[in-house]
């Protein structure tokens, strides 16, 4: 099915493996521009790589963590009008709930909300 969005711009975070390289994958087979976006090199190159095998063109990419103000920076000098964005990224350490610290569940706001939050807020105007 043509979802009528080739050649746009995405922003997939978390784009190294699961559901975020899985909407990247998605994203890539309709003809958009991915710029995959995860915390480890090594599994992001090795994402990047795959897609590439699998389209014969090979997605932009970028290492870092979105829970920074530094690595959401980064990140958007990679991609800095994404025309989609994808924000995902890990939750805190599989454990039950009630075990986890304030300071971990912190983190994980940070992660998951926070982050999202404030990438939507830096490319939302250009979207619209």
């Amino acid at each position: 099915m043509d979802l009528g969005i080739a050649g746009r711009r995405a922003l997939v975070c978390g784009a190294s493996r699961g559901l975020g390289y899985g909407c990247a994958r998605a994203l890539a087979n309709e003809g958009v521009a991915v710029t995959l976006v995860a915390r480890g090199m090594d599994n992001l190159e090795k994402a990047a790589s795959s897609l590439e095998k699998e389209l014969g063109r090979a997605p932009a990419f970028v290492a870092a963590d979105i829970s920074t103000e530094e690595g959401r920076s980064a990140v958007l000098a990679a991609c800095p009008s994404p025309d989609i964005l994808v924000t995902n990224a890990g939750g805190p350490p599989a454990a039950d709930f009630r075990q986890l610290s304030h300071m971990q569940w912190r983190g994980a706001v940070e992660l998951n909300f926070l982050s999202a939050v404030e990438l939507i807020r830096a490319t939302v105007d250009a979207m619209l």
